[in-house]
Formats: structure tokens, C-alpha cells, sequence
């Protein structure tokens, strides 16, 4: 039973992470009917779902390798490629820092189901919003971003910090009002994910060690193998849909779950 509830904690993550719907939140909700801490250790338990977001940034860098690689294509492309990392790092500072002085504050108060369910609503009526009022992208390319926007994007991903307001959707929407196109505000995110998870999953390994037994290998490793599959089919899915969809869809379904969550808890005591 304890590898069934990885698999599907791992689905979540993989299905999630990308899209701006909040991973962190789904797995808050889902775990609470799929729990690994019960049989593994509550350490054990948030370590899986951190960690297994690294497969989820090899599946970003596999999907994106051509862009992201900076050698081998030339020296514009190399040029290109440079500039593009040195944004992300830029736009990576700051909930970096953020997210180090206040991740066990957070992690102790925010991490249960009534502040994911008012994130969840609140961000969907701001992709729903942004959406309504019509969009003008002022830029349609990732290479396109400016240190002062990259800078701005960063700011706007402090904000999920906060459970359930979803690092995707924080920084979609956030190159999205300044200026970017949806394609290349999605691309941005996807590049942002890469030193924001490896930083996310070093500081829960410097927390918790790496001193898991034999099964919890064996369910890290399972749980990396799922996460990867879905991640990369997630980020086909979002890169199609863009192409013809808005974000309504997304800011609907953020709505309809976060008011199921607050409904359960206020009414029926979940």
C-alpha cells in the first residue's frame, strides 16, 4: 500500500508542478488520503515530496535541452543561452532568500488545508482576471526578458511561498503583466523551476540527512521514475495549450477546488 501512495503522490507532483495550480497544495490535500508518513516517518514523508521534484527539473531540462545547453550550436547561441541563465538568476535571488529565512515558519503554520483552499481561490480569480481584461504581450520570446522584468518575475514567486498560491501561476502571471507573451511567460517558468527546486530540495536534504533506510530508496526512486513521466507529459500539455487556450481554465479549476476544501472544513469538519 505504502508504494501505491508514492505512485500517486508522485502523479500529483509530476501533473501539477508546472501548471499553475499549485503542486505544494495538491500534495498537501492528497496526501492527507495517501499518507507515507504513517508507515515511513514524518520526516520521511515531506522529504519525499521536495525530493521528487528533481526529477520533475530533469524533465524540464530533457523537454528544453536545446535551449537551455549553451554549447555546441555556435556562439550566438551560446551568447543567447548565457544571457537567458543570467536573467534566471537574477529573477531566482530573491524568494531564494526568502524562502531560507522563512521555510520552517512556513512549513509549521501555513502547510495544512485552509490557507491552501484561500490560495487557491484567490489565485483563480487572478488568472481569471488577468485574463478578462485582455492581454497585450509586449514581448513574444524568453530571450526577450530584461534584467529589470527577470527581476520583477522573482519578486512576484516570493509570493508561493505561500502554500497553495502555486510558483507556476506566481510567475506566469507575473511575466505576463510585465509584458510577456504566454509562451514565453511559460517558458520563463520553466526555466525559473530549475535552480528554485534544486534549491527547495538541498535545503530539505541539509535538514533531514540523507540517512533513509532501503524501502524509502526504493520509494524515492519509484517516486522519481513517476514524477519525471508525468512532468514531461505535463509540460507538452501546457506548451500545446497555450497555443490556444487562456488561463481561465486553470483559474476555474483553482476556484471550484479551493471552495470544495473550505466547504469540507467549515461544514463538514475535514
Amino acid at each position: 500500500m505504502i508504494f501505491f501512495n508514492a505512485i500517486v503522490l508522485a502523479i500529483v507532483e509530476g501533473l501539477t508542478e508546472f501548471l499553475p495550480i499549485s503542486s505544494t497544495g495538491h500534495l498537501i490535500l492528497v496526501e492527507r488520503f495517501f499518507p507515507l508518513d504513517a508507515a515511513e516517518g514524518s520526516k520521511f514523508g515531506k522529504a519525499f515530496e521536495v525530493l521528487i521534484q528533481l526529477p520533475a527539473i530533469v524533465a524540464v531540462v530533457v523537454y528544453f535541452w536545446s535551449r537551455l545547453w549553451p554549447f555546441g550550436r555556435g556562439e550566438e547561441h551560446r551568447a543567447k543561452t548565457v544571457a537567458l541563465w543570467s536573467r534566471v538568476a537574477v529573477a531566482f535571488a530573491p524568494a531564494a532568500l526568502l524562502g531560507f529565512l522563512f521555510h520552517d515558519a512556513i512549513e509549521s503554520r501555513l502547510m495544512y488545508s485552509v490557507p491552501v483552499a484561500v490560495a487557491l481561490v484567490a489565485g483563480g480569480v487572478v488568472l481569471i482576471a488577468l485574463e478578462y481584461r485582455g492581454h497585450v504581450a509586449t514581448f513574444e520570446s524568453v530571450h526577450d526578458v530584461s534584467f529589470r522584468t527577470a527581476f520583477g518575475i522573482g519578486m512576484l514567486q516570493c509570493l508561493a511561498l505561500f502554500p497553495g498560491t502555486s510558483r507556476s501561476a506566481a510567475t506566469i502571471i507575473g511575466a505576463m503583466l510585465l509584458g510577456a507573451g504566454r509562451a514565453a511567460a511559460a517558458e520563463f517558468s520553466f526555466f525559473l523551476a530549475v535552480p528554485t527546486m534544486i534549491g527547495a530540495s538541498t535545503l530539505t536534504l541539509v535538514k533531514h540527512g540523507v540517512g533513509f533506510t532501503g524501502q524509502q530508496w526504493a520509494l524515492l526512486a519509484l517516486g522519481s521514475a513517476v514524477s519525471f513521466a508525468t512532468a514531461y507529459a505535463a509540460i507538452a500539455f501546457l506548451m500545446r495549450y497555450i497555443q490556444r487556450h487562456s488561463f481561465t481554465g486553470f483559474g476555474v479549476y483553482r476556484i471550484v477546488l479551493g471552495g470544495i476544501v473550505l466547504l469540507a472544513y467549515f461544514v463538514y469538519g475535514w
